[in-house]
């Protein structure tokens, strides 16, 4: 590519999907085709397709489908066909006309030619595991058409600190990790119980996708997926997984944000004409399709009632002028009779903003303590917040868990990440006390019973925090590590000192700064990859010994560079 990419090498074999899946049939590796419709996003398609080519799933054909675009975006496509001509195709409409999401969605289906369809926007992103662990359960569950998740509404992709207060997930209106049959899921976005899912969250059959006819092309933008979704969760079983896998990113120039600017979409429900569209489609819809479940059509009839009283059927510019000039009458009013600090407060939620009180409002509630609500790093409570930062990494760095492996004081990581990929396992430790140690001994001693370029794979987790000679430490991995070996190493940055037998081996604790500076005395710098974890909300709980249950996962994901709780490094020794 031409525009400082960072795609990787094309990708000539296929291999097992990696990372940890709800279900592990893995036997079967059915092809995936990745339907990227785009109208000028700009630098974001180039995010998007980097995601693709992050998947630990690597069977995946990708199409990049032009809707007319005219700024940089249609190079960069091709640029990316001609560099991955069998993983990437390039499609446009005939003119290079702009048609409309639904039309260019079914253009990519039309020339897909993988058993499951991925949808993923040019202004999204996806996180690693995410088609491992769906193609995992559609290989599991036959009878199931369609898996999806709770998408991450992304407002944090900016970079400022405060956008991560409006980060939040998608509520999924029914029990995750199950499976639901027909009509439920259309009954609970009609009654607005449930959220559409972000289509970037979505696997589904193409069996499926054909047989419902795909999208409806007279759907140019809005409401193009509620209808899509609306067709299959007639006829179709879902399931509806937990967490969540992909980042739907929100900025002034998507569908959605223009829509609402112009008055033709409220992202809060409000009568609007693309939500009346699509009833009406729908209404017809389940017309000729001939469906009589009741509880449809109660639904509908109730979504319908909203625009059925006077002047509501026709949603015009003048009907949301008048709201607003109400709008501001309340306002004025507010600002009359209550106090400034509930004024503020008011504003706050109005905005969807979170409300940061002035000095001397702060409300500690439970955390105003001067001693922890547990010393024992959250194990007494659930997860700890920092393992949660350790097990993704290693999660998203699991291919590199193969082959002979060395871990510290235990096998758990070997086995849970590196499975059958991993040929013989040795534990380290310290002392002989330990009955799982294959290998007594200091790694920083430099002893020769560990033996010179032996391991394919280090997997050395909060433990250089223990050493006291950390170089010597970090020149024994090198010595130890094949040519072209990996060590994965996490790292303590913010923490509380242990109270158990380690407290007395506890020395230090690192920057990002100190430990490129250590690593690269010994690695090349360009073999090295430093990366941190962690954001004010989860150091503090980290520091409370609070479970990362306690907490909800786009808290945990927001990264700040500022607040360093777990550090991790991949270091490669050169072939």
């Amino acid at each position: 590519m031409t525009h400082d990419s960072a795609l990787p090498e094309p990708v000539i074999s296929r291999k097992q999907p990696e990372g940890q899946v709800i279900f592990d049939d893995t036997s079967y590796l059915p092809l995936v085709s990745v339907i990227m419709p785009f109208l000028n996003p700009g630098k974001y398609i180039k995010a998007a397709v980097e995601s693709v080519f992050a998947q630990t799933y690597d069977n995946w054909e990708l199409l990049l489908i032009d809707d007319g675009s005219t700024d940089i975006s249609t190079q960069i496509a091709l640029d990316c066909a001609e560099r991955y001509p069998n993983q990437i195709r390039y499609l446009e409409h005939e003119g290079h006309q702009n048609r409309g999401t639904s039309a260019t969605r079914n253009l990519g289906i039309s020339k897909a030619q993988g058993e499951y369809i991925a949808l993923l926007d040019a202004d999204d992103i996806w996180l690693a595991p995410k088609l491992a662990k769906q193609v995992a359960i559609l290989n599991a569950l036959p009878e199931v058409a369609m898996v999806y998740n709770s998408t991450l509404m992304w407002y944090s992709w900016t970079g400022n600190p405060q956008d991560i207060q409006y980060d939040r997930q998608r509520k999924l209106g029914v029990r995750p990790d199950s499976l639901i049959e027909p009509p439920t899921l259309l009954t609970l976005l009609l009654k607005n119980e449930a959220e559409t899912p972000g289509t970037c969250s979505i696997l589904v059959r193409r069996e499926i996708v054909n047989e419902v006819g795909g999208f409806e092309d007279s759907f140019r933008g809005m409401y193009d997926d509620q209808v899509f979704l609306a067709k299959i969760w007639l006829k179709a079983s879902v399931f509806v997984e937990s967490g969540y896998w992909d980042r739907y990113r929100q900025h002034p120039a998507s569908t959605c944000h223009v829509a609402a600017a112009m008055g033709e979409y409220n992202p809060l429900g409000q009568p609007n004409s693309s939500h009346l569209a699509f009833l009406k489609w729908l209404e017809q819809y389940l017309v000729t399709q001939n469906i009589q479940e009741q509880e449809v059509w109660d639904a509908l009839k109730a979504a319908l009632a909203a625009y059925q009283q006077p002047n509501l059927s026709e949603i015009s510019n003048p009907f949301l002028n008048q709201g607003k000039q109400v709008n501001q009458t309340l306002k004025s009013i507010v600002k009359q009779i209550l106090p400034a600090a509930f004024q503020n407060k008011l504003r706050a939620q109005w905005q969807g903003s979170q409300y940061c009180p002035p000095p001397g409002e702060v409300q500690f509630g439970n955390l105003r303590r001067t001693t922890p609500i547990s010393r024992n790093f959250g194990y007494d409570r659930g997860s700890p917040v920092d393992r949660y930062y350790i097990e993704r990494f290693l999660t998203l760095q699991a291919a590199h868990i193969q082959g002979r492996v060395l871990e510290v004081g235990d096998r758990h990581y070997t086995l849970k990440f590196g499975g059958d990929r991993v040929t013989h396992s040795d534990v380290l430790h310290i002392t002989d006390d330990n009955p799982q140690a294959t290998i007594v001994a200091d790694l920083a001693a430099n002893p020769t019973s560990i033996p010179s370029d032996a391991f394919d794979c280090i997997v050395l987790t909060q433990t250089m925090q223990m050493i006291y000679d950390v170089r010597a430490a970090v020149q024994t991995v090198y010595r130890i590590l094949k040519p072209g070996g990996v060590a994965l190493v996490t790292l303590p940055g913010v923490s509380y000192v242990s109270v158990d037998r380690w407290k007395d081996y506890w020395h230090w604790a690192f920057t990002t700064l100190s430990t490129a500076k250590l690593f690269e005395e010994v690695f090349p710098q360009k073999n090295l990859q430093i990366e941190s974890y962690g954001n004010v909300l989860s150091t503090t709980a980290f520091l409370q010994g609070m479970a990362a249950e306690e907490l909800q996962v786009p808290e945990l994901d927001y990264q700040d560079p500022n607040y360093l709780l777990i550090i991790t490094v991949i270091a490669t020794k050169p072939e």
